[in-house]
């Protein structure tokens, strides 16, 4: 691959900035090779304007979803939370932290106590004004006794929340938490009007860019701009429409002729065949989403490490990779920290392939002639059921029965995950990498769902979230990479590019790797050309 080729693949996957590519091409003496309508398309981004309607395609819709921003779970209600909803923090494009409903914030040198400035003069949707005690209520909805939310992990650290003042929040810390600033913007923990409780989170109240106007779990939301929005240079669609299509050929097909103008999910296995199309673009985003296939390890016989072990040796990754993900996306080593994430440990040994091993680890646990059930749909990801197949295919050479047990899209996030013995999951991954050990490894959180626990691991947990020395985080975030890797009972065999597809009269700037579909905010970041 040429230097020049490189370059351009980067950009066009929004690897690289326009000014970096500039500047490397300028290094390399490529700069007279380039084309002046290179940047034609990017150029659009620095022109916003208002107007139009965004129709989106989203997957994951259940008919038992909720706007309870506690128990966000698809890709529809997640991406809706954010059209009428603010954080303290917003995440950008950069997995950086920067102000949103926070004008500014402020630790303590030991990172115990936290202060948030917040924006003055910001209204709700209902026309309140915005002020400390809303803050408050929002995050402590997520701390109860009872909460089920998926960030209450976050949150078990916090002492106390107070005011200074109706525009000034404190947090007091039991230890310090050097990524505080990333747990505030978490899509769980949007701003909503204090009191908010029962059918009232259906109302969708918020400080957001949009208005929500009418709300159909698992089939359609529709929302208007917000005339009072307080974000500059934000929410520019004069109407944004959310529609379930689980079907990722009805979603394709509703894309080609104009019925939407934007799709999540794109099919890989055609990819190709959409990136000829006139008037469509395709875009391939890096970022932390990885598929799973969690294990509960409080029910026989994943109970047992060797079992655990076994299954973990008999997934062919590249081949996964190869066929499920068309090449788009990496290899996972059975731990969700992605290769962006600040504390990635790239010196950690790739497991492979090995029938051999998971034949020796599965007698050794007497398990030789055990059928196991893998519980799928392609509601947890594109593929989900051929993955499971391949899977057990891959099992047979180690002398592993494997029964892929089909189930229903609509409802799997309720019936199937964390229900289940063994299934098929996706995750988006998070900005830190306490952020996702906590929801999702931690014992006791809301959403392991492998129902796992390490005693070392769990200490390493508490010490790194609080350790401000970068070397040593990076030490302890590496050995928690190990622990996970061998012991808990996730089997993570890819991580996954975000291929979307949208019309090519809309615009917008760099794409986020945070989340699917621009870091969930396509609607308050995106516009018509």
């Amino acid at each position: 691959m040429s230097d020049l080729t490189l370059l351009l693949k980067l950009f066009e996957q929004n690897k690289i900035t326009r000014r970096q590519f500039i500047n490397q091409a300028t290094a390399l003496g490529l700069t007279a090779a380039l084309s002046p309508a290179l940047f034609a398309g990017k150029a659009q981004a620095a022109t916003p304007k208002n107007g139009g309607r965004l129709i989106m395609g989203c997957t994951g819709g259940s008919t038992t979803d909720s706007m309870d921003p506690a128990t966000l779970t698809s890709n529809m209600n997640q991406n809706l939370n954010w059209q009428i909803r603010n954080n303290l923090v917003e995440i950008d494009h950069n997995l950086k932290p920067i102000p949103e409903l926070a004008q500014s914030w402020e630790a303590t040198p030991d990172a115990k106590v936290w202060r948030f400035k917040l924006r003055q003069g910001v209204e709700f949707h209902n026309g309140k004004t915005l002020t400390a005690e809303d803050v408050i209520y929002s995050i402590n909805h997520h701390r109860g006794e009872k909460s089920k939310s998926g960030a209450k992990a976050y949150l078990k650290n916090i002492k106390d929340i107070k005011t200074d003042g109706k525009y000034e929040v404190i947090f007091e810390l039991s230890g310090g938490t050097a990524d505080f600033p990333f747990i505030m913007g978490d899509y769980h923990l949007t701003i909503c009007p204090a009191g908010t409780s029962g059918s009232q989170w259906e109302e969708g109240i918020g400080t957001g860019a949009y208005v929500l106007e009418n709300w159909e779990p698992g089939v359609r939301a529709f929302a208007t701009r917000n005339p009072n929005y307080w974000k500059e240079g934000r929410g520019h669609f004069n109407e944004v429409e959310t529609l379930s299509i689980t079907d990722t050929n009805a979603r394709t097909n509703a894309l080609k002729t104009d019925q939407i103008n934007y799709m999540d999910r794109v099919e890989l296995k055609t990819v190709h065949l959409m990136k000829r199309m006139p008037g469509i673009n395709v875009t391939a985003t890096t970022g932390t989403a990885h598929y799973t296939m969690p294990m509960l390890t409080n029910k026989e016989p994943y109970s047992d490490n060797n079992v655990r072990m076994a299954l973990k040796l008999i997934v062919d990754r590249q081949e996964l990779l190869n066929q499920i993900l068309q090449g788009y996306g990496e290899v996972g080593n059975d731990h969700p920290i992605a290769p962006i994430n600040r504390y990635y440990n790239e010196d950690l040994e790739q497991r492979t392939y090995d029938p051999d091993k998971a034949k020796f680890y599965m007698k050794k646990a007497g398990k030789l002639d055990h059928t196991f059930n893998l519980h799928a749909a392609d509601a947890a990801f594109p593929g989900a059921v051929d993955a499971a197949i391949m899977v057990k295919e891959q099992a047979k050479r180690a002398g592993i029965n494997i029964n892929v047990v089909r189930e229903p899209s609509d409802g799997y996030w309720s019936n199937v995950w964390m229900k289940k013995e063994w299934c098929m999951c996706y995750w988006g991954g998070r900005p830190t990498e306490d952020m996702m050990f906590s929801v999702a490894y931690a014992k006791g959180a809301p959403w392991n769902d492998t129902n796992w626990e390490n005693e070392k691991f769990n200490t390493l947990l508490v010490a790194a979230r609080a350790e401000l020395d970068t070397e040593k985080r990076a030490k302890m975030y590496a050995e928690m990479q190990e622990i996970c890797r061998d012991d808990s009972g996730t089997i993570l065999p890819m991580y996954n590019q975000m291929v979307e597809a949208s019309s090519d009269k809309l615009a917008h700037g760099p794409i986020s790797g945070h989340m699917a579909m621009d870091g969930m905010r396509n609607a308050e970041r995106w516009w018509v050309k």
